[in-house]
């Protein structure tokens, strides 16, 4: 499961994906409620981490929302709408973070692109009405199971299912973003090669 990623500067969207971004504002880091940029079939959104944010939580109830699984996505209540209805996204970023038990404790990796490139996860995402008449935005990754993964089964505590974000090919951008049959879009939802990702240690950043 992803907490916490690296968005892409302006000019890394605006050179690998294409998009400009001026006038819209994210942190150097990505956590639940934090906003991040999005790519949608309609553009790009900025949108928060989590599919119901903090706000939209009944209260006292505590829900974690920025992952979903890819085998119960179209079942599970929280996401059967905005899956069933094709609201499909890309969620760009440098890199994503994880824990490796290895050594006995835990251990934040950062794992992103052997390239050094900016990439992009499936995601969903959905809108919000907000007190006063405005609308937000919120999304979440999707998950598939890691566990012969060469990299991803190295994440987590050893007894921990291993899961991974689905990371999209560039060339599957534009079919992904364009899909609205769900079974169709479950193609799309399989592990990356390893060869092509690279881990290394990564220090705790302080949240801001």
């Amino acid at each position: 499961m992803c907490i916490n990623f690296t968005p892409p500067t302006h000019r890394q969207l605006l050179d690998h994906f294409g998009l400009d971004a001026a006038g819209l504002t994210w942190k150097p880091d990505t956590w639940q409620d934090y906003p991040a940029p999005i790519i949608t079939a309609g553009g790009l959104l900025l949108a928060s981490y989590g599919f119901i944010p903090k706000p939209h939580l009944p209260p006292g109830v505590r829900l974690t929302t920025m992952n979903a699984r890819a085998e119960s996505i179209g079942e599970k209540p929280t996401y059967k709408g905005a899956w069933r209805k094709g609201q499909l996204c890309l969620v760009p970023m440098q890199a994503f973070f994880e824990p490796c038990y290895e050594s006995g404790k835990a251990v934040r990796i950062r794992i992103s692109m052997a390239s050094g490139e900016p990439f992009a996860v499936a995601g969903i995402w959905r809108a919000w009405e907000e007190e006063g008449g405005g609308v937000s935005h919120a999304f979440t990754q999707i998950t598939v199971n890691a566990d012969d993964h060469p990299l991803m089964k190295r994440m987590h505590k050893p007894d921990d299912e291993k899961r991974s974000l689905v990371i999209v090919p560039p060339a599957q951008y534009p079919a992904w973003l364009a899909c609205t049959e769900p079974e169709l879009a479950r193609t799309f939802l399989t592990p990356f090669p390893a060869e092509l990702m690279i881990a290394s240690d990564a220090p705790l950043p302080r949240k801001t």
